[in-house]
């Protein structure tokens, strides 16, 4: 089959728009040859539980899946009993993003909390961390965060062990939305599990479609004691492969050599050139009424433009509106955004704000 796409076309709307890293391509090949157990109990999952032991700790186990809204409904049934209720903030993909699928497949309530930045604190967490024991209400028994937020921003490791302790203290678990967490430990300079395990995350999310994956998540329990029945479970919500290995195998592309935070640095640091191009065009007065909205921590820039902008913007290149009443974008770089793609941008960005 010939590419029935224009293969060079550019966007920034979402990491979920790049292809598949060549790496990651590659081992999806190598691992193609032959016959493998199916249903994981093949060579590329026990490889990919090594690696994980490595990245996140000795006893860390991985249930590979399908899709980051699987991992995230599949988790959080598997650390709440039927009665509880998990608080995110406003922002969270489980509570924006998924269809209704947490509440819809997973019967699971969700207690939202706004936020500035798309992080919680201790005190936000409070607001809807009550009522335990009161039969009228679902009970708050776990806090999920996500790192790097839907707004960019990062946690740093003093802010996730605070919260953690918070949680626990109150007898909740910690699960943390993890579809971006590879860029969060690259913009931080961490490894994995000194912003997961070693500050007191108890099950992940791992993302690995957003990092130069085809397809491909992986829940991550860090602690046995707060997951149960991910066997049956994962099963259950139909995020069970069968040819089990091809997913682990990417997941082992990413994991050895460090390609995930290769694949994460790229991507971070094209959305700062991004910024610091814009920002530049602000100071000369070559770019005009565009103001940001949120510190590009990661690799997402949030920005208003002005009036009629975005739509001409987007004939050559596209992007999502955040909060379109406000004129608020979103701009995404991922593994195989190029400088030139930027620069690109930028100039496309001057020349319809100064016209």
């Amino acid at each position: 089959m010939t590419s029935l796409h224009d293969t060079s076309v550019r966007g920034f709307a979402s990491d979920n728009y790049s292809g598949i890293h060549p790496e990651v391509l590659a081992a999806i090949t190598a691992a193609n040859d032959g016959h493998q157990t199916a249903y994981g109990s093949d060579v590329y999952t026990a490889r990919l539980q090594d690696l994980v032991g490595e990245h996140f700790g000795a006893g860390a186990e991985a249930f590979p899946v399908f899709n980051g809204t699987g991992a995230n409904v599949t988790t959080l049934q598997s650390m709440l009993p039927r009665w509880g209720a998990v608080i995110a903030a406003s922002t969270a993909h489980i509570n924006v993003d998924e269809g209704g699928a947490p509440e819809r497949v997973g019967g699971i309530k969700i207690l939202n909390v706004p936020t500035d930045d798309g992080k919680l604190t201790p005190e936000l967490i409070d607001r809807e961390a009550w009522g335990w024991g009161d039969e009228h209400r679902a009970q708050p028994l776990v806090v999920s965060i996500t790192q790097s937020t839907e707004l960019g921003t990062l946690y740093t490791p003093d802010e996730l062990r605070t919260i953690a302790d918070h949680v626990h203290e109150r007898g909740m678990r910690l699960h943390m939305d993890g579809a971006r967490i590879a860029n969060a430990a690259a913009a931080l300079g961490l490894p994995l599990r000194a912003i997961t395990r070693d500050v007191g995350v108890d099950v992940l999310s791992f993302g690995g479609t957003k990092n130069g994956a085809m397809l491909g998540e992986a829940i991550v329990v860090l602690d046995p004691a707060a997951s149960e029945g991910l066997t049956y479970l994962r099963k259950l919500n139909m995020q069970l492969s069968s040819k089990m290995r091809f997913v682990s195998a990417q997941l082992v592309a990413l994991l050895e050599n460090d390609l995930w935070r290769r694949n994460a640095e790229h991507a971070n640091g094209m959305a700062q050139r991004l910024r610091s191009a814009v920002e530049a065009g602000i100071a000369d007065g070559s770019v005009r009424g565009v103001e940001f909205t949120q510190p590009t921590q990661a690799n997402g820039v949030f920005a208003v433009l002005p009036e009629g902008v975005a739509d001409r913007l987007r004939e050559s290149f596209r992007f999502y509106d955040w909060d379109e009443a406000r004129r608020e974008v979103r701009w995404m770089c991922s593994f195989d955004t190029s400088a030139s793609d930027v620069d690109a941008f930028v100039a496309e960005l001057a020349r319809l704000t100064t016209d």
